[in-house]
């Protein structure tokens, strides 16, 4: 059979390597972290979200990022320290500007078709992970705002998404919690919600039962062409003085996320991935009065640039913010507080003494797509950059990757060269 080696355990990596092994590929996951979906893929926002494909490639949003440089607790932060990686991947983002309505559409489609592809996982593979199909509502706090929103949804229902215009009467009967006062709003009723981390570790168990191989707490440290495929060298992460690894494929997969950039270095490809760092917090509903004060559909507050998402009964996902700080993973009280803020404004009645906050890095590509298919070299494949929206678009992503893996290598056309 031939030998895949899929780097990442993400929510790309994981449903990689699960589109991998249904076509019948031997696969094999390497990963940092001891578990699958620790790192982007462990407390995200929570929506599979359509509605929210519009790419950031727009003046106005680097008009507002420029505004928002001396404010702690902006929506969207950047570090003003220069770096080449920043400054070559915000020159890139500038020059995507002419590209954005085409780029709009195309996500659209993309998070449409990965939607029905993820729900047939799951259903599938019998995967609960808290999924609600109440749809996701976008408020507008001023009719400026909301009047400018027009030709964004202009251009999803282009794309082929349901999304319809709202009045503040019909946001109060299709979310009657909320408390706030809105000039008017959008409903997707389509789009969904639920909890990534149950996802993705429920569909990993699914892919070890169907023979592929999980290598975690693996620290990847080379990736070489060899003879026949490529070695991948790797060490125990949690003991980094361990005697090296080294692992044979007949090809592999890059689905590291922020680190692609790194590893695509390696097998002679630019992958210009930055990583943007989003915050959460995971509000805990312990009391009958405060699962009753929180709400049952998706939230998307434009002016905030915050969402909501109920997981179950007894937990409220809320997160929001950009930040573009390097790799720095540090949990700033500074861009926490206005997350709970927003959760006391909007649902004052939700108890927020409970409420575990978390940060990750999304992996940007400069024109907000991800990129799928192949590299450069024979047997080099990627499936990143996805950004803020990796598990709206993972299901479609994963097929187009293996749909070019196996325009190019058969599942049966190699015999399995592994070593461990």
């Amino acid at each position: 059979m031939t030998h895949i080696a899929v780097i990442g355990a993400g929510i790309t990596g994981v449903t990689t390597a699960y589109a991998l092994a249904q076509r019948g590929y031997s696969v094999t996951v390497l990963d940092r972290q001891r578990y699958a979906a620790m790192e982007t893929s462990f407390a995200n926002g929570g929506q599979l979200s359509a509605c929210n494909a519009e790419v950031w490639n727009k003046l106005s949003t680097v008009l507002h990022g420029v505004q928002w440089m001396m404010r702690r607790d902006a929506p969207l932060l950047m570090n003003p320290t220069p770096s080449w990686h920043k400054l070559s991947w915000m020159a890139e983002f500038m020059r995507e500007i002419a590209h954005y309505r085409q780029n709009t559409v195309e996500t659209v489609r993309l998070a449409l078709k990965a939607r029905t592809a993820l729900f047939a996982m799951a259903e599938a593979e019998g995967i609960d992970f808290d999924l609600k199909t109440r749809g996701i509502l976008h408020f507008y706090r001023d009719r400026a705002s909301f009047e400018k929103a027009h030709a964004v949804n202009a251009l999803l229902r282009e794309g082929g998404l349901e999304r319809y215009a709202v009045t503040p009467e019909e946001i109060r009967a299709i979310e009657p919690t909320l408390a706030g006062a809105y000039a008017g709003g959008y409903y997707t009723p389509s789009d969904a919600t639920g909890d990534i981390h149950k996802f993705t570790r429920g569909l990993a168990a699914a892919c070890a039962r169907k023979g592929v191989r999980f290598v975690h707490d693996a620290s990847v440290e080379t990736i070489a062409a060899g003879e026949g495929g490529y070695a991948i060298g790797w060490r125990r992460a949690d003991r980094p003085a361990a005697d090296p690894q080294a692992l044979q494929a007949d090809a592999v997969v890059i689905c590291a996320g922020c680190a692609s950039r790194r590893f695509a270095a390696m097998l002679g490809d630019r992958v210009n991935v930055y990583p943007v760092k989003g915050y959460s917090i995971t509000v805990n509903l312990l009391t009958p009065e405060a699962q009753a004060a929180a709400p049952e559909v998706s939230i998307l507050d434009e002016a905030a640039k915050i969402v909501t998402s109920r997981l179950g009964d007894e937990r409220l996902r809320v997160a929001g913010t950009a930040e573009f700080n390097g790799f720095n993973r540090d949990i700033r009280h500074d861009r926490v507080q206005p997350l709970i803020d927003w959760t006391r404004e909007q649902f004052p009645l939700v108890d927020t003494d409970r409420v575990v906050a978390w940060s990750g890095l999304r992996p940007m590509l400069p024109n907000m797509l991800p990129k799928v298919g192949r590299g450069r070299r024979k047997g080099v494949f990627y499936n990143t950059g996805h950004g803020h929206l990796g598990w709206t678009l993972s299901g479609a992503t994963a097929e187009l990757l293996a749909e070019a893996v196996a325009a190019e290598h058969a599942p049966e056309a190699v015999s399995l060269n592994l070593a461990a």
